[in-house]
């Protein structure tokens, strides 16, 4: 408790919290008040003799200011595990969107939260150390933040449970995410349309997580930059650095105790600095590299934040997939594309006509798309920067989904064997409706996609002419080939 922590045996007290840093740092702040008291009853006194007086009044707190950098990370640590980013209610099947959507809010709302405790920790320090432990702040909060986005790496795992993914069979990287494999999840096929929408929604909203998180770490880091600047500005004013220069080139007297006079007078942490050499120089390190615009104050924790949104984006695109993926999974084995027309009877004029239900259903889901980004990607974007960063970030994830469905259909396109000329019908038709759907998104087809559309909707006499008349101007011929493969159609 507070007597352990006033008694400097810190072991014993292990759950230090909040509360007992606060009364160090109010003790603290009263002994400063009495300092200053004498300082000025010391005012025509020696200089040496003031602050001979100044480090005895405040050597009782330097067993503290050493252990700073520990007693920070436990206060932090314990502050951060209040904080509850796992208390969504598990759902049963047919509700997994509402347990989506509450872990996602409890996700977005702790980091302000963990933001505030950062900088609570740098006020901290400053109040208590003067800045003189800046090194050791920066290092514990960087730490405290690895922690706290672990938590939400870990967190986000989970959810790829709730979306179903988990039994979802593909080749992306997320199936290489351990500790998840042997959960049963319901997958997105085995649930309602109205709640496998509820899911993509719940899955979108991950995003303003990961874009809450890197602009706030990244405003964070800012100040934190400017505070060890200003902080190091004080100490130069002081002449605290120059004082650091003589100690290390050797050339300070029997009297470096009390090099320094005038403003550093005044200043407690710059006296305490002055009896520690290895660590002022490697305070002034840190205060030095923090002048560049290109430093960063919590390196580990820009990489992770990085990282971090890394695995967002995977996420939130296998759920975006997930539909697209199931509905394709099996197109290659069809049985339409082996049939052939009943003997006797007469073709039927209107049969390519009608594109089949998987390649509808994917291209409405491509086509709606649309109306389920624009208003996250509004949110995100933000009201100042307006609708043409909005309408890029919504852009930016049709294209993506619509070219990952397109090399979905490209796969099971080359799983076909065999085709014949009801099947060709009937594949030139899907392809022609896909082809639309993508055009109608702006997006550009394939070389393959096109070559593919162009053999398999020819007449089978016509396809070695249309080969041989185009000689690859306007054909991927590798394609071509394919497809007169799998038609049985001989290019001798």
């Amino acid at each position: 408790g507070v007597l352990d922590v006033i008694s400097g045996d810190l072991p014993k007290s292990i759950k230090l919290q909040n509360k007992h840093l606060a009364a160090l740092i109010e003790l603290h702040n009263m002994t400063g008040t009495f300092a200053r008291n004498i300082q000025h009853l010391f005012s025509e006194s020696d200089l040496g003799v003031v602050l001979s007086t100044l480090k005895a009044i405040y050597s009782p707190y330097e067993t503290f200011k050493m252990r700073y950098g520990q007693m920070e990370r436990a206060v932090l640590s314990a502050a951060m595990a209040g904080i509850d980013i796992r208390g969504a209610i598990s759902r049963g099947l047919g509700a997994q969107g509402i347990e989506l959507s509450e872990t996602v809010r409890r996700m977005e709302e702790s980091i302000p939260q963990m933001i505030v405790l950062l900088e609570a920790a740098v006020e901290r320090c400053i109040s208590l150390t003067g800045g003189s432990e800046a090194d050791e702040l920066v290092l514990a909060l960087d730490d405290v933040m690895l922690q706290y986005i672990s938590n939400l790496q870990e967190t986000l795992k989970s959810l790829r449970t709730v979306c179903g993914l988990d039994n979802t069979t593909h080749t992306d990287a997320s199936k290489k995410d351990a500790g998840l494999e042997k959960k049963e999840a319901p997958r997105l096929v085995d649930v309602s349309e109205e709640e496998e929408w509820s899911i993509v929604q719940g899955a979108l909203q991950v995003l303003t997580v990961a874009d809450c998180l890197t602009s706030r770490t990244s405003v964070f880091e800012a100040s934190l930059r400017a505070t060890l600047a200003r902080i190091g500005t004080n100490f130069s004013l002081s002449g605290f650095g120059s004082s650091m220069d003589k100690l290390s080139a050797g050339t300070a007297d029997d009297n470096s105790g009390a090099p320094l006079g005038g403003r550093a007078a005044l200043d407690i942490a710059t006296i305490r600095l002055t009896n520690l050499p290895d660590k002022s120089k490697k305070l002034l390190t840190v205060l030095e590299q923090s002048k560049d615009p290109r430093f960063h104050a919590l390196p580990v924790t820009s990489q992770r934040v990085a990282a971090f949104s890394d695995k967002v984006n995977e996420l939130v695109y296998d759920v975006l997939i997930s539909k697209v993926r199931q509905r394709l999974s099996e197109i290659a084995r069809l049985p339409i594309w082996s049939s052939v027309e009943e003997q006797g009877g007469l073709p039927l004029p209107s049969f390519s006509a009608y594109p089949q239900a998987y390649v509808t259903s994917v291209g409405e889901y491509l086509l709606t798309l649309p109306q389920q980004l624009e208003p996250l990607a509004e949110g995100i974007s933000g009201s100042e920067a307006g609708n043409d960063e909005a309408q890029f970030f919504a852009t930016e994830w049709i294209f993506k989904v619509a070219e990952g469905a397109t090399a979905l259909f490209m796969e099971q396109l080359r799983g076909i064997h065999y085709i014949t000329d009801r099947g060709a019908q009937q594949l030139a038709a899907d392809i022609e409706y896909l082809n639309n759907v993508l055009s109608a998104l702006s997006m550009p087809i394939p070389p393959f996609l096109s070559t593919f559309h162009a053999c398999i909707s020819t007449p089978r006499d016509q396809v070695r002419d249309l080969i041989k008349s185009d000689g690859g101007a306007q054909l991927d011929l590798p394609t071509a080939h394919l497809v007169s493969k799998i038609r049985r159609i001989s290019l001798e």
